[in-house]
């Protein structure tokens, strides 16, 4: 053949690999490393996982067929090549831009995704439930679930083992250990026993040997049940990852996961055993982008390349408010020795490495392990200690019980620093932090909070440290210092003395100034007896789109105030109902779900207390938002500054 030809071209979809020589199939995965790294260097997204599985793609697709045989990723986001191979070449190009496909698989989206899986720890439930709803209906298609070592750390996926192993189906779970977590068998006789264990006249001679045993009279059941013990302490004599023999599970590997042949003949035999496996594959990540294997957390998710945005003095680039907590995290690390972080797998996601690296014995990664890290939280602030768990509001969904049973009914002092609250770019409905609102409002006990820029962020932490209960903070993944800030909000920066932002007020917000509205009222705190046309109260993460909005409201002869929540729970109900009272409409503008959000209490609370003004509320509706900017997404659900200011001319 032409060896300079390309093969990907030609791949529109599974079937077209079945037939590749052993060469093709080398050329075609450097083929698709290739469009990874230049779609991903352009468009952002996840990198370093995505080059680690290109043959194990490869292989999967060779030896079952999808979408009958479903293939279930876990995490999801490793999942690009499998989408390159499944018929979505031409437009991968657009992969996670607005309009475009997902970075997750999707349900929707092909026939090849048949569960989406945007969090962790999901595959092996889905897969169970795939294969027992397929025998139920009287099919023999198989399940496949690819899970990360990383992922296997999450709780649903030993449930979900558990119960695979129970049931006894041939559940297919491929161990993706690319990390070395879990520790590889020892010595040749180990490999030879699993080779062995996955051969068809093994398995046919052990159910026949089996089902003699146990038809032995008298003897028969407890005959057998020695037997079974016995080859489980010869198998825990040579393996050191029995646990999953343990489950009932046969257990094959560790495999060279980027040896395509090899991979292809480990499949081919495991798709003939009925019964449960685990096939253990050993990938390295970042495979084929140099910068990428040497630093796979760094390229773990990688931004587009476009050039970083910069701050007015044109040198350095805008701080987030990630950065702003992590910040703070070390400032106040070194006043408070009872001050610990937790993560769950994020540490430099959540802006905690610099605290890690001060105060390593108080700095604790839990791993993909959410409602752990959270009880764990609990039972340090029980002893005395001041625990902050950084979690991204869309994982915080995943401990919801143990915020509920563990922190907030028994009145433990956890702060919860809620990073990725909003929207959020690119990962599409399974990343958008839009509910932490609605599911932390309803929450006994909780103190709910939203800095609208880094010093208020910072002021809210020291706040909450001193609280003797349960506190979050929610902020977006955005620019902590929002331009054209009112200087009684603005930040310090640039060597320029700011005055101090007006004190943390339990239930209380501030009023804000800006720059191109009308002059708010002078006091910050206490409603005065005017009466002007309308109220914008918003979430801080808001505060852009807001001043935009009171730019364009002026132009149109538009009076208003505009009020920074800071608290969404709890909330003086007296002094905000007197507050609406004083205006002839009320507009609350939250980058959160409408059901359960703040707009819908102050609508209650305003119905209650007989107050006269028209309320609006201005929100992210049901909280499901595909891909797209943090501006697109902005514009898409209306809270950017054109979509608040025409809300509130369609209201007056």
């Amino acid at each position: 053949m032409n060896e300079k030809k390309p093969v990907l071209e030609h791949i529109n979809g599974p079937c077209d690999i079945k037939n590749l020589t052993a060469y093709e199939l080398k050329k075609l995965a450097s083929e698709i490393r290739h469009l990874i790294c230049a779609t991903v260097n352009r468009n952002g997204g996840h990198l370093s996982s995505n080059l680690g599985v290109v043959e194990l793609a490869i292989a999967l697709h060779r030896v079952f067929d999808s979408p009958e045989d479903k293939i279930i990723w876990d995490v999801g986001h490793q999942c690009y090549a499998h989408k390159i191979l499944t018929g979505r070449r031409e437009a991968f190009d657009s992969l996670r831009l607005e309009n475009g496909i997902s970075g997750f698989p999707k349900r929707n989206e092909s026939l090849h995704d048949p569960f989406g899986t945007g969090h962790a720890s999901t595959s092996v439930s889905a897969a169970l439930g795939f294969l027992v709803g397929e025998r139920l209906s009287g099919g023999k298609a198989l399940a496949i679930a690819v899970i990360g070592d990383g992922a296997l750390t999450g709780g649903p996926a030993y449930e979900a083992l558990s119960h695979a192993g129970q049931l006894g189906m041939p559940l297919i779970v491929i161990l993706n250990d690319n990390r070395m977590s879990i520790s590889p068998n020892v010595g040749g006789l180990s490999k030879y026993l699993s080779h062995l264990s996955m051969k068809g006249k093994y398995q046919n001679f052990r159910r026949s040997f089996d089902g003699a045993v146990k038809n032995i009279p008298a003897l028969g059941k407890a005959l057998f049940g020695g037997i079974t013990r016995l080859k489980r302490a010869v198998k825990a004599a040579f393996y050191i990852d029995n646990f999953f023999v343990d489950l009932g599970f046969e257990y094959v590997g560790p495999v060279n996961g980027h040896d395509i042949e090899r991979l292809e003949e480990v499949l081919r035999d495991v798709q003939k055993i009925n019964l449960p496996v685990v096939v253990h594959i050993l990938t390295q990540k970042g495979k084929g982008y140099q910068p990428a294997e040497q630093d796979p957390s760094a390229f773990h998710a990688v931004a587009p390349s476009a050039k970083a945005p910069e701050t007015a003095d044109g040198k350095s680039p805008v701080l987030s408010f990630t950065r702003a907590f992590g910040d703070a995290m070390l400032e106040f690390g070194v006043k408070e020795r009872r001050l610990v972080a937790i993560t769950a797998a994020m540490e430099h996601g959540t802006g905690l490495s610099a605290f890690h690296a001060a105060f390593p014995d108080r700095f604790f990664d839990a791993g993909i392990a959410e409602a752990h890290a959270v009880t764990f939280a609990a039972a340090l602030a029980a002893r005395g200690l001041r625990p902050v768990a950084a979690i991204y509001s869309t994982f915080l969904q995943r401990a919801i019980d143990q915020i509920v049973h563990d922190a907030a009914l028994q009145k433990l002092p956890v702060i919860f620093a809620v990073d990725r609250a909003g929207f959020v770019a690119g990962d599409g409905e399974t990343h958008q932090g839009l509910f932490d609102i609605s599911l932390l409002r309803a929450v006994p006990n909780m103190t709910l909070l939203a800095p609208a820029c880094d010093r208020e962020l910072r002021l809210m932490l020291e706040w909450a440290l001193r609280e003797d209960g349960p506190c979050a903070i929610r902020y977006p993944k955005a620019s902590a210092r929002p331009e054209n800030i009112h200087p009684d909000q603005q930040t310090a920066s640039a060597g320029n003395d700011s005055p101090a932002l007006p004190p943390i007020e339990r239930g209380r917000g501030v009023f804000v100034e800006f720059y191109h509205a009308p002059s708010a009222q002078e006091d910050g705190r206490k409603p005065e007896n005017v009466r002007k046309n309308i109220l914008v109260a918003f979430t801080g993460s808001l505060y852009p789109s807001v001043e935009s909005a009171a730019r364009l409201i002026r132009e149109s002869n538009i009076s208003a105030d505009f009020y920074n929540l800071r608290f969404l729970k709890p909330v003086d109900e007296d002094y905000l109902a007197a507050l609406i009272g004083r205006y002839r409409a009320a507009v609350f503008v939250e980058e959160g779900a409408g059901p359960g959000g703040f707009g819908e209490y102050a609508s209650a609370l305003s119905m209650r207390r007989k107050c006269p003004a028209k309320i609006l509320s201005l929100n992210a509706g049901n909280g499901c938002f595909t891909q797209g900017s943090r501006s697109e997404l902005l514009v898409r659900s209306g809270l950017d500054g054109e979509g608040i200011a025409s809300g509130i001319r369609a209201l007056l």
